[in-house]
């Protein structure tokens, strides 16, 4: 997400981040804060928030069909099983962003996710275990400077993910992935997508 100055937080009755780009707001009206429970979808914001690292998400959701492709419908057993025939196959996709580490994570972040979601019962259920009373957080945002990169959640996640073998999800790609699949809400007051 790019960032603005404070008195920018709003665009018209939405955040202003997504600007007018229909792919942003297209994500941000539909997406962005709402709750994920379900395990592949939670996998999909894992894969894409990693290759995320260093870009705009922006570039990222402009992929997202093309990773859909690459990363077989975000199916953490299919990727889990992929090998390096397969990355060598992955870094041909234009589609994609090749970077060969970003790209191995994926599959090494799959088998990670199996392990967790049959020690939980479900990557929900995992995530949340993090959160006070195990409830999602709503915030009460007036503007950007409000808007953490990160926090005591997110480190405590990011932390206990790298244990489990996690690659490419530090705390602020952490805190991103909290946002995106709404177990975070920092829609800021008077969006009408809160």
């Amino acid at each position: 997400m790019g960032r603005f100055e404070p008195e920018q937080a709003m665009n018209g009755d939405r955040c202003a981040w997504c600007g007018d780009d229909p792919v942003y707001m297209h994500y941000h009206d539909n997406e962005w804060g709402k709750p994920v429970s379900e395990d592949r979808k939670l996998f999909e914001l894992v894969v894409l928030e990693g290759a995320q690292a260093g870009l705009n998400w922006i570039t990222i959701l402009r992929r997202r069909d093309e990773y859909r492709k690459a990363f077989h419908d975000f199916d953490p057993d299919k990727v889990a099983a992929m090998t390096d025939s397969d990355v060598d196959v992955l870094m041909l996709n234009k589609g994609i962003i090749r970077n060969r580490a970003k790209i191995k994570s994926a599959i090494t972040n799959a088998r990670a996710f199996k392990e967790v979601v049959e020690e939980f019962g479900s990557f929900e259920k995992y995530i949340l275990s993090f959160f006070p009373e195990g409830r999602r957080i709503v915030n009460h945002l007036k503007d950007f400077s409000q808007m953490p990169v990160s926090t005591d959640i997110s480190d405590a996640i990011s932390d206990d993910m790298r244990r489990h073998g996690f690659k490419f999800f530090g705390t602020t790609i952490c805190y991103a992935f909290l946002q995106s699949a709404g177990f975070v809400n920092d829609h800021f007051e008077g969006c009408r997508f809160k």
